[in-house]
C-alpha cells in the first residue's frame, strides 16, 4: 500500500472514530406524557395552546433545536398537556417549569357474535331487550382498538338512523382508507400512531400495517362489531357457529380510533384517542386494552377516563387476561367499569378417539366435513427429551421423520395456539391435538386451525400421556361434532380472566362484573385467514376469538342501550343498572362456577350481566364527579396526586372533616378490617328510578365471621328520582382480627314491595388484614 492510500485509510477511520463519538454523544430520547395545570394558559401570552405546549419545549432545549419537531400531541380534553420526545436531562429540567403538574414516561399497553345476543336474553322476541327498546338508536360508542375494516357486512348502515348531531367527529384518510369508507353505523375513524412511531424506532413492523383506521390485525373489528355491530343473517365460520351475527346495540352508531399496533398501544396514542372521542361526542368509551395495576396517578388511562366521565361518557375497559393468578385485575379506578369474562352454553366438540376404545372431550372449530382422517386412526406422538421446546411445538422443533403424517400432541404455552399448528402442518404433521397445563386446567378456548386439531383440557392431557406411556404404539383419530348449544353449565369465570381484590384500591371490589368473553364469534378483515396467521390463505367475514377484551364490548353495548333508553343518566347510573342486575346463578339456577368451585366476587364482581333486568333496574346508586375527590382522600392519595387525577385543588384534611363517615356509593361493597379494628361502617344513596311510591324492603346475608345491621330496614320512595340514605354497620366477630390476610362474602338486597319486581342487589367482601 503506497503512502497516499495509507494516509486514505487513516482520515477514513479517523472520520469513522469521529462519528462514533458523536453518536456517542447523541441523548437517547423518549416519550413522555407532560401534564400540565389547566389554568395555566389564561396567565400566559399564548393565543393557543400549542404554542402555549411548545413554550416548554423552546425554554427546554437549544435555541437551534425545532421545538415542533418534538412535539407529539397536544391535548386538552382528556387532561391538559402534550406528548413530547425528550431525553433524561431535558425532561429534568422540564419538570421544574411552572405549570408542569406531572411527568410519566410512556406505556405500553397490550390489546387483551352469532349467540350472545339471544345467550343474554337480547333477543327473546318480544320477551327480549330489543322488542321494547330503540336497540342503542342515538348512541355513539367509540371503541379505542386496532382500527376497523369498514367493508365488513357487520358495518353496513341498512336502515340506520341518521347521524347525531352533536357528532363533530371525522373519518380521518390514510392508506387504503378515505372518507368514504365511513357512514351512518361508522360514523368516525380516525388513527394515532406518533408514540408508536417513535417506541418502535425503526418502525419496521409498520410497513406491514395499514397505517390509517384500516385494521391489519382483527381485534379491533371484532370488538366494534361485538359492541354494535349492524345484523348479518347467515354468518358462521365455515359453517361453525351459524346464526345470525349482531352487536349488543344494533342501532348504535361506532366510532373507531386506531391506537394499536403489532407492538401494542401506547399511552400517548391512547391519550390522544381519548383526548379526540370527547371532543367528538361520543357516549360510551370502550377499551379492549390494559396492562397490570397502577396507581390512577400513574394511569393515564384512569386519568383519561375521569375527564371522559365529567362529561358523561361511560367508559368500560377489560379485566386482563393474568387470572386465575390473584390481585391481577387491571383498570380498578372506580369511575371505570370493569369487565371480566365468562363463558357460552355453545360447545364445538371435537372428541380424540384412542384406539383402546377411550375417548377424550375437546374442542376445535377446524371444519371437520374436510378432515380426510376424521375416521382413520393414525399414531400419536409427543416430542419431549430431544429437541428444545419439541413438546410445545415452537419453530424448529419438530424433525419431519418423526411428526409426518401422524397426530402430534402439542403442551400450550409460549407460542399462540394456532401458530403450534401451522408449525406441526410445516413439519409435516397431519393433525394436532392441542394439551392445556396446570395453568389453564380446563379452559375450553376453540380456534379456527389451520390443519385438523383439538384442544383438551388438563386433566384430559393427562389421560393422553398416561395411554402415550403404557402404550407401545399409541393411535388415535379425532371426531368433529360441530356446533352445540344448551347442553352445558354456564355462564362461568373464564379461567383467564384476570381476578381482584384491586392492589391500587381495595376498598372498591372489582372486576365489576363478568360478560361473555370465551368463543366470542364476530367481524373479521377479509384480507385476514381466521387464525390471523399470515399463511392462513382461508377467508372469512367472521372468526372466533376469546379474551376479556372480547367480555368488554358486550358491556360497552348494554351501556349504549342503557343511554339511549335512558339518556339523561349519569355514567354512575348505567353502571350501577348493570351491576345491581348481575345474575349469580347460571342457567340452570346453580351458582356460576370458577373451575369446579363456586365463584366468589373477587372473580365475578356483582356477576354476571343480565340487559333485561339493566335497562329497568328500579333503583341506581349515582355518583357526582366530585365524590370521587372524597374517595381519593380517604385512599390517602395527596394533594398533589388527587390534583393529577381530577385537575381538582382540594385539602384532603378540609375535605375529610367535612365529610366524615364518607363512603363512595358504590354498587358494592368491599369492607377492609386493618390491624385491631373490629367494626366499620358504610353509607350509601340510592336513587328511584323505577316508579312512584314505592317500598324496598332490605334482604342481608351477612359475610362469615361478620354481625351485619342496616337502618333503616325500609325504603320508602315517594316519587322517581327521590335519593334516599342508608348506612350499614359491620361488627368482626372476636378473633378474626388476628388473621393475616382472609376474606369472607355475602351480600345485601333491596326488595320491592309488589311482587319483588324489582331485586337490587349489592355484594358484600369483608377483608381481614394484619
Amino acid at each position: 500500500m503506497d503512502f497516499n492510500s495509507q494516509m486514505l485509510l487513516l482520515s477514513t477511520l479517523f472520520l469513522c472514530f469521529l462519528s462514533l463519538q458523536v453518536q456517542a454523544n447523541i441523548p437517547t430520547l423518549q416519550t413522555y406524557i407532560i401534564q400540565l395545570h389547566p389554568q395555566g394558559l389564561t396567565s400566559s401570552p399564548f393565543y393557543s395552546k400549542r404554542q402555549w405546549h411548545l413554550s416548554f419545549l423552546e425554554q427546554t432545549l437549544s435555541a437551534e433545536e425545532d421545538s415542533s419537531s418534538r412535539l407529539l400531541y397536544s391535548y386538552s380534553n382528556a387532561m391538559e398537556g402534550f406528548a413530547a420526545q425528550l431525553s433524561e436531562t431535558e425532561i429534568e429540567y422540564l419538570k421544574k417549569l411552572p405549570d408542569v403538574v406531572a411527568v410519566r414516561a410512556d406505556r405500553k399497553y397490550e390489546i387483551q357474535t352469532t349467540y350472545s345476543p339471544k345467550f343474554l336474553g337480547l333477543s327473546l322476541g318480544t320477551q327480549g331487550v330489543w322488542f321494547n327498546s330503540s336497540m342503542g338508536e342515538g348512541a355513539i360508542v367509540g371503541v379505542l382498538d386496532t382500527g376497523v375494516w369498514p367493508e365488513s357486512p357487520s358495518f353496513s348502515d341498512s336502515r340506520m338512523p341518521s347521524i347525531p348531531q352533536k357528532w363533530r367527529g371525522a373519518c380521518q384518510e390514510g392508506q387504503d382508507f378515505n372518507s368514504s369508507n365511513c357512514n351512518k353505523k361508522l360514523i368516525g375513524a380516525k388513527f394515532f400512531i406518533k408514540g408508536h412511531h417513535v417506541a418502535s424506532s425503526p418502525p419496521s413492523d409498520v410497513d406491514q400495517e395499514y397505517v390509517s383506521p384500516r385494521d391489519s390485525h382483527g381485534h379491533g373489528t371484532h370488538t366494534s362489531s361485538t359492541a354494535a355491530g349492524a345484523s348479518v343473517a347467515e354468518a358462521s365460520v365455515f359453517g361453525n357457529g351459524a346464526g345470525v351475527a349482531q352487536g349488543m346495540a344494533p342501532r348504535a352508531h361506532i366510532a373507531v380510533y386506531k391506537v394499536c399496533w403489532f407492538s401494542g398501544c401506547y399511552s400517548s396514542d391512547i391519550v390522544a384517542a381519548m383526548d379526540a372521542a370527547i371532543r367528538d361526542g361520543v357516549d360510551i368509551l370502550s377499551l379492549s386494552l390494559g396492562g397490570f395495576p397502577l396507581p390512577f396517578f400513574d394511569d393515564s388511562i384512569a386519568i383519561g377516563s375521569f375527564r371522559a366521565m365529567q362529561h358523561g361518557i361511560s367508559v368500560n375497559c377489560a379485566a386482563g387476561n393474568n387470572g386465575p393468578i390473584q390481585s391481577s385485575v387491571a383498570n380498578v379506578a372506580p369511575w371505570i367499569t370493569t369487565i371480566g369474562a365468562s363463558t357460552l352454553d355453545r360447545r364445538f366438540p371435537a372428541i380424540v378417539r384412542l384406539s383402546n376404545g377411550e375417548f377424550i372431550y375437546g374442542e376445535s372449530m377446524y371444519p371437520g366435513n374436510k378432515f380426510k382422517h376424521a375416521t382413520k386412526e393414525l399414531e400419536v406422538v409427543y416430542l419431549t427429551g430431544g429437541q428444545m421446546g419439541g413438546e410445545l411445538c415452537l419453530k424448529g422443533s419438530l424433525p419431519r421423520e418423526q411428526v409426518e403424517g401422524k397426530i402430534v400432541l402439542c403442551d400450550r404455552g409460549v407460542n399462540g395456539r394456532s401458530e403450534k399448528g401451522q408449525i406441526v402442518k410445516e413439519s409435516g404433521g397431519a393433525a394436532m391435538i392441542l394439551a392445556n397445563t396446570a395453568i389453564n386446567l380446563e379452559e375450553d378456548l376453540v380456534d379456527v386451525h389451520v390443519l385438523p386439531a383439538t384442544l383438551i383440557g388438563f386433566a384430559e392431557a393427562n389421560q393422553l400421556k398416561a395411554y402415550m406411556n403404557t402404550t407401545s404404539n399409541p393411535k388415535a383419530r379425532i371426531q368433529f361434532g360441530g356446533t352445540v348449544i344448551g347442553r352445558s353449565r354456564a355462564p362461568s369465570v373464564a379461567q383467564f380472566s384476570s381476578r381482584g381484590p384491586s392492589l391500587t384500591n381495595p376498598s372498591t371490589l372489582k372486576p365489576d362484573v363478568i360478560a361473555p368473553g370465551v368463543n366470542i364469534i364476530a367481524a373479521w378483515p377479509q384480507n385476514l385467514g381466521p387464525t390471523g396467521l399470515p399463511e392462513d390463505s382461508r377467508r372469512s367475514n367472521f372468526t372466533v376469538m376469546s379474551g376479556t377484551s372480547m367480555a368488554c364490548p358486550h358491556v360497552s353495548g348494554i351501556a349504549a342501550l342503557i343511554h339511549s333508553a335512558h339518556p339523561k343518566w349519569t355514567p354512575a347510573a348505567i353502571k350501577s343498572a348493570i351491576m345491581t342486575t348481575a345474575e349469580v346463578t347460571d342457567h340452570y339456577g346453580k351458582p356460576i362456577l370458577d373451575g369446579s368451585k363456586p365463584a366468589g366476587v373477587f372473580a365475578m364482581g356483582a356477576g354476571h350481566i343480565n340487559p333485561t333486568k339493566a335497562i329497568d333496574p328500579g333503583l341506581v346508586y349515582d355518583i357526582k364527579p366530585y365524590e370521587y375527590v372524597i374517595h381519593l382522600c380517604a385512599l390517602g392519595y395527596t394533594h398533589s396526586e388527587i390534583f393529577i387525577i381530577t385537575h381538582m385543588n382540594v385539602s384532603c384534611h378540609k375535605v375529610l372533616q367535612m365529610n366524615k363517615g364518607f363512603s363512595l356509593n358504590y354498587p358494592s361493597m368491599s369492607v377492609v378490617f386493618k390491624h385491631k379494628t373490629t367494626s366499620k361502617a358504610v353509607s350509601r344513596r340510592l336513587t328511584n328510578v323505577g316508579s312512584p311510591n314505592s317500598i324496598y324492603s332490605v334482604e342481608v346475608t351477612a359475610p362469615k365471621g361478620v354481625q351485619v345491621r342496616v337502618k333503616p330496614r325500609r325504603l320508602v320512595f315517594k316519587y322517581v328520582n327521590q335519593s334516599l340514605n342508608y348506612k350499614v354497620w359491620f361488627m368482626s366477630e372476636k378473633g378474626k382480627e388476628g388473621k393475616t390476610v382472609s376474606s369472607s362474602e355475602g351480600h345485601l338486597t333491596w326488595v320491592h314491595s309488589e311482587n319483588g319486581k324489582y331485586k337490587v342487589r349489592s355484594p358484600i367482601v369483608v377483608t381481614w388484614k394484619n
